[in-house]
């Protein structure tokens, strides 16, 4: 949350505002966004002191409340400088830099965890790796002419009114998982809590961890569309980026379900089993629809420079929601909140889609979803055989292959979402290089 709150507005600045072109033209964009995250870090350092000092007695660990500030301090910049790298498209330095922090994070977080036992020195690795990382490229990030005596007031202005409508709506629907949490531990105990959060946990970093892997870049080359050939190319290119997203997202999101029995039997814990494989399976048409939001549908207003729709569309959301749990039958476990869960990310995805039609947007073709579709139920009929084998590792990679190559060979065939003419695009440079002359 105070990741979101006081650092993320500087990646999603820099994804819509910083380019390479800019960088050169423009300085006093990346000048301003360096020196508003000196200025929120020191804020919050000053907030936290005072805190610490005047403020009342907490029944959780000081030492664990400054090292969660700190993580989502250095996590802030982590992003930021990645969202750097991502604008100016050096892809070879953003993997790197990603690679270093997942090398750094595996020996120091992993290793001290395993070592001492320790939750605190486990996030002290973590704070680590993220820092150590961003210093390895340090001289990369730096441009000419971007000191922070160049940062300009109106520019902060004109970042923050693009940003902060994200990140209110990004607040609010942080707020519903934590709502629902409080509503089934007063309801149901703190056990059916740890039952019903590690569903919603793992489902919705499975979707982001995708959907964020797929809006690093397609969101980048929108941006470049826009400046290149202006807004109308723009809006072509958001609605072929939506397509891909939903070619991507839904078949995964199917093959989580799909797979469900052998996630439970290697990595859930025996305790877990069953209201595990129940929570997801509810919450996973609602996580799907929120990652086509985040990703999908907000690129939409995002190019358009347009976001304050995206609060009312999260308002949207939370009343949703509230009224699911009050109009939903009780039963002897969570279902009804986990289905008040997934019906508000409904909701929310049709909001936004009906605020965006303000914009007068481009959508993706109806033969692409309908490829989409089609491809994932394909998949999910001749995989349902396999739900019946015994779970396991096995199991699981048979259904991973099997369902990969069903969906793949139906892309192929039908060009869902225009992937096989991108997959030929990448690979004719390769094989004319391979090609013997």
């Amino acid at each position: 949350m105070v990741q979101t709150a006081l650092f993320d507005w500087l990646r999603l600045s820099a994804t819509r505002f910083y380019s390479e072109q800019a960088r050169h033209n423009a300085p006093e964009i990346r000048a301003t966004l360096d020196a508003s995250y000196l200025l929120v870090t020191l804020g919050l350092a000053v907030t936290t002191l005072a805190f610490a000092l005047f403020g009342p007695e907490l029944d959780f660990d000081g030492e664990l409340i400054l090292l969660a500030l700190a993580t989502a301090s250095v996590n802030g910049l982590f992003d930021y400088s990645t969202a750097l790298l991502r604008a100016r498209f050096n892809d070879r330095l953003y993997s790197r830099l990603v690679f270093v922090k997942n090398l750094l994070a595996l020996v120091l977080t992993g290793g001290g965890a395993f070592l001492f036992h320790s939750a605190g020195v486990a996030m002290a690795g973590s704070i680590a790796a993220l820092f150590g990382s961003v210093m390895t490229a340090r001289a990369a990030l730096k441009d000419p002419g971007a000191s922070v005596s160049a940062a300009r007031r109106e520019t902060a202005g004109l970042l923050v009114g693009y940003s902060a409508p994200i990140i209110s709506a990004h607040l609010l629907y942080q707020a519903i998982p934590l709502a629902a949490r409080s509503i089934v531990a007063h309801a149901y105990g703190f056990a059916e809590t740890g039952q019903f959060s590690l569903a919603y946990d793992l489902g919705i970093r499975a979707v982001q961890a995708l959907g964020s892997a797929l809006d690093v870049l397609l969101f980048q080359i929108a941006v470049k569309t826009h400046d290149q050939h202006g807004a109308d190319r723009a809006k072509e290119q958001v609605a072929q980026n939506m397509a891909v997203i939903v070619a991507f997202l839904l078949p995964a999101c199917a093959g989580v379900w799909l797979v469900m029995p052998s996630i439970e039997a290697l990595i859930v814990p025996a305790e877990f089993r069953g209201p595990f494989g129940h929570y997801l399976s509810l919450l996973l048409p609602g996580l799907f629809a929120f990652a086509l939001v985040m990703f999908g549908v907000n690129p939409v207003f995002q190019i358009a420079k347009k976001t304050s729709p995206l609060i009312g569309a999260a308002a949207v959301a939370i009343i949703s929601g509230f009224a699911f749990v009050v109009l939903l039958p009780w039963g002897t476990d969570a279902s009804n909140l986990a289905l008040a869960q997934c019906g508000a990310y409904v909701c929310a995805l049709a909001a936004t889609l009906v605020f965006a039609l303000r914009t007068r947007p481009i959508w993706p073709s109806f033969w692409d979803l309908f490829g989409a579709a089609t491809a994932t139920g394909i998949m999910v009929i001749v995989l349902q055989p396999l739900r019946a084998m015994t779970p396991g590792m096995v199991t699981l990679l048979l259904q991973v292959v099997a369902g990969g190559a069903i969906y793949g060979l139906m892309t192929l065939l039908f060009d869902i979402a225009g992937l096989r003419s991108l997959a030929f695009d990448w690979a004719r440079p390769i094989l004319a290089r391979r090609r013997p002359r």
